[in-house]
């Protein structure tokens, strides 16, 4: 993201948040090139959609998240709106702050738990589960909210972070952006014992405690807080899980945008991604010497050129309609509207594509469906699915 001032969801220019295909057999053989790919218009007509997901195993339905606090179910086939699933009260929406992310949990089709992020009434960053009505699928119960976590965000409204994700560990992973203000001024994402400017794991059944699935949180005994698992991060929009590696997009402040990348078990764990000492692999704060070696250096970064100026993360792509492009990971630029991806092999961004067919105008997020197929949203209201050309 610039300047604090003028930064939209992440830091950019968010006018309000930020601001049919079937397999191919002819491509299934073929490599991809940068026509490979195109848009599927879903839907044109929502509210400033910034996320979208589906219940785990669902082929028929589409959650898509609008920043004004509603969630609205649309049938994948025809990009229909089935209902709305949920309208939030006692949230502050505009500007970066408002509903920001869903998350299902694993065994949704038997607790009808979910999860949401959103800013509160006073700002507060929250994240709160409900259940699913007991007598329409199609619908959440407004009374069933029990608040997890909720982290104070007093004094600047931009910088909230946003993304939900559910880990391979089963643990609720939550993105935190710095607390706003240009260059981080309180120091923030170095502080551990802040919940600003990190990723947060957490138990999904307690509120206010930290995971334990497979290994405790790396703060909890060294006088950090208890549900930071990695830090350093400015506004990590979007992140997500391609099995156990994660891959997250934190967005920049006057130079750069980056995507980090931490593989294996435990992915992220303890790492210090670098904010404010460093923006991408440049020094910061301070300006020289930043570094004494110990910080996680962003897997691609790439400068503030040609309009570019706010990284929206994306995801691996595991579906089956597009084979071609099986293990790539995309990504975009919300004010520049392009849309890059990049194969991750030996510790490195390989096969490094810009896609034009997919360029749109203030993208705000990337989404998967049931059936693993990845889809664009705008800012403008449209949802689209990236099909074969």
């Amino acid at each position: 993201m610039r300047q604090a001032i003028i930064s939209i969801p992440l830091s950019l220019c968010f006018a309000g948040l930020l601001a049919a295909c079937g397999s191919d057999s002819n491509t299934e053989n073929a490599a991809p090139t940068s026509s490979s790919l195109t848009l599927h218009t879903v839907a044109n007509n929502l509210s400033s959609p910034v996320f979208l997901t589906s219940p785990p195993g669902d082929q028929t339905r589409l959650f898509v998240v609008e920043q004004g606090g509603t969630i609205k179910v649309l049938d994948r086939a025809t990009g229909s709106v089935l209902s709305t699933f949920l309208t939030l009260t006692g949230i502050t929406s505009g500007g970066e702050r408002g509903l920001l992310g869903l998350a299902f949990d694993p065994n949704y089709n038997a607790n009808g738990r979910f999860y949401v992020n959103y800013t509160d009434a006073t700002g507060a960053i929250t994240i709160a589960r409900f259940l699913v009505s007991s007598t329409n699928p199609n619908v959440a119960d407004p009374n069933s909210r029990v608040i997890l976590v909720s982290v104070p965000h007093p004094t600047f409204a931009n910088h909230n972070g946003g993304m939900l994700a559910f880990g391979p560990d089963g643990c609720l992973y939550a993105a935190v952006g710095d607390g706003g203000g240009s260059g981080d001024p309180s120091n923030n994402a170095q502080d551990l014992t802040s919940r600003l400017g990190k990723i947060l794991r957490i138990d999904p059944t307690t509120p206010g405690t930290a995971c334990t699935s497979g290994t405790v949180n790396p703060f909890v005994l060294s006088g950090g807080d208890q549900l930071v698992w990695s830090y350093g991060l400015r506004n990590p929009w979007r992140f997500s899980f391609d099995g156990d590696d994660l891959y997250i997009g934190d967005v920049g402040q006057n130079a750069r945008e980056e995507i980090n990348l931490s593989q294996g078990s435990n992915a992220g764990r303890g790492l210090n991604y670098g904010w404010r000492l460093m923006e991408g692999s440049s020094c910061f704060n301070p300006s020289t010497n930043c570094t004494n070696g110990t910080l996680t250096l962003p897997t691609l970064e790439y400068p503030h050129e040609n309009g570019a100026c706010s990284v929206t993360g994306g995801y691996v792509y595991r579906g089956t309609a597009i084979p071609v492009i099986q293990g790539i990971y995309f990504y975009a630029d919300f004010c520049a509207g392009f849309v890059r991806s990049f194969r991750f092999n030996n510790g490195s961004a390989l096969e490094q594509t810009e896609w034009p067919l997919l360029a749109v105008a203030s993208i705000t997020s990337f989404g998967l469906d049931g059936l693993g197929e990845l889809y664009i949203l705008t800012n403008g209201g449209t949802v689209s699915r990236i099909v074969p050309n």
